[in-house]
């Protein structure tokens, strides 16, 4: 591990957040010297951000609080074409206003991890479709693209996967890597910006940055990429067994954002202490040396500390106390999951196949069926034998609900609309 002599640089070796940077003596040697703008970019293809993206938005956590400020750049530009990834096909394109939604929607996220304003070290947001749109492409071919060497780009690891696999790789997505080099300068000539910060997967991009930078006139800049974060088991982080474990409570409820964390694997536990909370080292340390059953302990200060930075103190504790009497008490909590079902539906019966998949605790009714089988299944605490079973009025409780139950740790609520 590299002795990094600088707040911020320290911060993120001592709790796992370095892969690759592109000068790290020099790097170190500036924020020492003086304050730092740094950005990263999100592409909005989804109306939120999702777990995935948390490790990037905790990096700019600590850029602030450390003395310097972070720019969030937010894709609108970019979106439009969407990155060659390592995926095998390219991304759908999005309309302008599904882009600008998108945008307007991930935006929110931000407000919980960072302090925005006018000063020298508060946080600012900003939208390439601001320059990228308004480029007139002759002047841009000749004034930019002129720099670019097609061999090299060829050569980066997105690009050759694509390639090596025979899968078409358009010309619109070639240009992508060309828009984000441009976006490093741009935002070097508008807000002094230094480093760009991303996923390990575009260090090629963002030291495309750099070299143009370097062609173009800007002072130095810099590359620190993170590590890929995959689970104790291989799983990419951001995915669950029901889909993406979204940052907006309104795709994804904060009791269910806490169970995420709380069904860790044991082996993550001190990682994940490390990487998404604020918590001290020394504490962490404690934490993840605890053992058998006691490091379900340390599982629950971990959800509730992630679900308190990003929905606030209040909501993760609610989680936290919803949870107990769920699991501890058998209590059926007010606060779990709700799918409203219209009332006639109810009064009708529905078969159990459906209700669960219509819950969401499931994808398909043969999902349900094998869960059934394997005992997995309840109606209020009560096990489901029968695939035929109907769920009508009869099952309704005092409160007005009904409760769903897949496993030990996934409850949804029915309440009649």
């Amino acid at each position: 591990m590299l002795e990094f002599k600088s707040d911020f640089l320290r911060v993120l070796s001592e709790r796992g957040f370095i892969h690759q940077i592109s000068d790290p003596a020099g790097l170190d040697e500036l924020f020492l010297r003086e304050t730092v703008t740094a950005y990263a970019g999100f592409d909005p293809t989804a109306p939120s951000l999702h777990v995935g993206h948390l490790t990037l938005i905790m990096m700019m956590h600590w850029l602030q609080k450390t003395g310097h400020r972070p720019i969030a750049l937010m894709g609108g530009g970019t979106g439009m074409i969407g990155d060659p990834s390592f995926k095998d096909e390219a991304r759908k394109l999005m309309t302008l206003d599904t882009i600008a939604s998108n945008v307007a929607s991930i935006k929110r996220v931000f407000s919980n991890y960072l302090s925005f304003g006018e000063g020298p070290k508060e946080a600012v947001m900003v939208d390439n479709a601001d320059w990228l749109r308004g480029l007139n492409y002759l002047e841009f071919l000749r004034d930019v693209g002129r720099h670019f060497s097609v061999n090299r780009m060829l050569s980066f690891e997105s690009v050759k996967q694509r390639l090596d696999r025979e899968h078409s790789l358009s010309f619109l997505e070639f240009n992508y890597m060309i828009l984000q080099a441009y976006d490093f300068v741009e935002l070097n000539q508008r807000y002094g910006c230094r480093l760009q910060m991303g996923g390990s997967d575009q260090w090629g991009n963002i030291v495309n940055g750099i070299d143009l930078g370097h062609r173009m006139g800007t002072p130095q800049l810099y590359a620190l990429t993170l590590p890929l974060l995959t689970t104790a088991s291989g799983a990419k982080m951001g995915k669950s067994e029901n889909g993406a474990v979204w940052l907006d409570s309104a795709l994804l409820s904060p009791y269910e954002f806490w169970q995420y964390w709380r069904n860790a694997e044991d082996a993550d536990v001190g990682r994940f202490l490390r990487l998404y909370t604020t918590l001290a080292l020394d504490e962490i340390a404690r934490l993840e040396k605890l053992g058998g059953a006691e490091i379900n302990e340390a599982k629950k200060v971990l959800a509730t500390e992630v679900t308190a930075m990003l929905h606030g103190r209040p909501a993760a504790e609610e989680a936290a106390e919803t949870a107990r009497k769920t699991f501890e008490e058998g209590a059926l909590a007010e606060s779990l999951p709700t799918v409203e079902v219209a009332q006639a539906e109810i009064g009708a019966g529905m078969g159990v196949l459906h209700a669960v998949v219509k819950a969401g605790l499931a994808s398909t009714n043969g999902e349900v069926r094998r869960a059934i089988a394997n005992g997995a299944i309840r109606i209020n605490d009560v096990l489901v034998t029968d695939d035929r079973r109907v769920v009508g009025s009869d099952d309704m409780s005092p409160e007005g609900v009904i409760k769903l139950s897949f496993g030990r740790k996934k409850h949804v609520l029915l309440r009649p609309r």
